[in-house]
């Protein structure tokens, strides 16, 4: 997933700080910090030294700053040294460089299902028709 910069649209700088519910078409990079949701079938990328506290619901990421937050992104997850991520993904594509920090859980399989946390075993049936 090699981005050019011209292809970024949107850009919250270095020194700019947010929170809110971020929605957005084409490609946004953060450089400051934020705080909330982002929603989009879009690409974000965050920026070395940004900082990104959110529920994160997008197409594509990049990660090359400090995302804290769960993310559920529709193509892929790319995380760059020396790129920090806290929390959970759901992906069916996930690249981590050498050096990244990756703490949570990753699922790349049956995305878009509910599946419930806990799937008691089979109650078994005993036959009352049966005869001793």
């Amino acid at each position: 997933m090699a981005l050019k910069t011209e292809e970024i649209t949107t850009i919250l700088g270095k020194g700019s700080e947010f929170e809110g519910k971020l929605q957005f078409e084409g490609t946004l990079r953060i450089e400051g910090a934020y705080s909330g949701q982002i929603i989009s079938d879009s690409v974000l990328v965050v920026g070395e030294g940004a900082k990104v506290e959110a529920e994160i619901d997008i197409g594509t990421i990049v990660i090359n700053g400090e995302v804290k937050g769960n993310i559920r992104a529709k193509q892929g997850v790319e995380i760059r040294h020396p790129g920090r991520l806290l929390g959970n993904l759901e992906t069916p594509m996930l690249t981590i460089e050498k050096g990244v920090i990756f703490e949570g859980s990753c699922r790349m399989e049956n995305l878009g299902k509910k599946e419930p946390a806990f799937k008691p075993p089979p109650v078994e049936q005993k036959d009352k028709d049966k005869k001793e």
